[in-house]
């Protein structure tokens, strides 16, 4: 997540400027980066351009779409497949604004409506 959260944020990069990236965060050898680079291209997360003689790397997928994925997986895994679950120790974690929980209150809204029709 952390190079696909890189890529999102700053755009196409060679897998040398991933890595200088990562490394703020937390050490990390130039091969580890490269190797989770390739195995996300496996998994078609990413792709592969040649510009100026150099491989530059972005995601195939949007961050929203992968955070879906991810939180479906999650939920299943974890909690069961209960969307209550996964909202209830989500918002156990840590202290909610009122403007996240107003967003929240629309969506919970908005799958009454949804459920209704």
């Amino acid at each position: 997540m952390d190079i696909l959260n890189i890529l999102w944020d700053q755009g196409p990069l060679t897998v040398r400027q991933v890595h200088d990236e990562v490394e703020k965060t937390k050490p990390s050898r130039y091969t580890s980066t490269l190797k989770i680079m390739q195995i996300l291209m496996e998994k078609s997360l990413l792709e592969r351009d040649t510009v100026d003689g150099a491989h530059v790397y972005r995601p195939r997928i949007q961050r929203e779409h992968a955070q879906r994925d991810m939180a479906e997986h999650l939920m299943n895994r974890a909690f069961g497949g209960s969307v209550y679950q996964l909202v209830v120790g989500a918002l156990s974690v840590k202290r909610t604004s009122d403007e996240e929980l107003n967003e929240l209150s629309k969506l919970i809204q908005q799958q009454r409506k949804g459920k209704k029709k």
